[in-house]
């Protein structure tokens, strides 16, 4: 069905690595890609000018970078998500992406299958985070100084934390509470502004930390 097709914009500066995303991709059903740039900028205009329901983005490009780039896109507010593609000596500049907005990463080796399942999670609300890096976040993790915060949180609210930390999409967390999407939209806002976190990710590391996951 057309309307079950994930739209994605490829985001690197290798033509080289676009081109073998593409081909990776073009043997999924429901998943299209769109189109493609070549730095952050280019990125950036081009998510606004083709709204792709997901962005694989490079960290490391010349001119406007990847985490630049995410920045501007949640300043514009844009819906699209962003994964991350990036090899493994990037590690330590997948925290600061995971932090500008990223909902996840995968690494540039990555088989097709596992690429098409990374963009079919984070399409559907999940982040997408390796042990590793959630480790890293944990250890820099600034957002909170401890579970007073928390304390403001009603009961719901901290049902929707606890499935929120455990990767589940406003869908999955309505028919879990059986609740509409719309409700859990808002609570899910009410969390963050209690919390005083900017997103999910923060909203799953907090919970990890503090106890309130699942």
């Amino acid at each position: 069905m057309a309307d079950k097709i994930i739209r994605v914009l490829l985001v690197d500066d290798h033509q080289v690595v676009r081109r073998g995303l593409r081909t990776f991709l073009e043997i999924q059903d429901d998943i299209e890609v769109v189109g493609e740039a070549s730095d952050g900028a280019e990125g950036v205009a081009r998510t606004e000018e083709l709204r792709p329901d997901v962005v694989l983005m490079d960290i490391k490009m010349p001119g406007t970078d990847g985490i630049e780039a995410l920045r501007r896109l949640r300043e514009l507010d844009n819906p699209a998500k962003v994964l991350i593609v990036t090899s493994f000596t990037e590690q330590r500049t997948v925290v600061p992406a995971l932090r500008a907005g990223a909902s996840g990463y995968v690494y540039k080796d990555v088989d097709p299958d596992a690429l098409a399942g990374a963009i079919r999670s984070v399409h559907a609300g999940h982040v997408l985070l390796q042990p590793e890096v959630a480790g890293a976040l944990l250890a820099d993790d600034n957002t909170g100084t401890g579970t007073g915060r928390g304390s403001t949180l009603t009961e719901r609210e901290r049902e929707v934390l606890s499935l929120i930390a455990d990767g589940r999409s406003n869908r999955e967390i309505a028919r879990a509470l059986v609740l509409s999407e719309k409700t859990v939209k808002t609570h899910v806002s009410n969390i963050l502004m209690k919390l005083d976190l900017a997103d999910r990710t923060q909203a799953a590391l907090w919970a990890v930390r503090h106890g309130a996951a699942g």
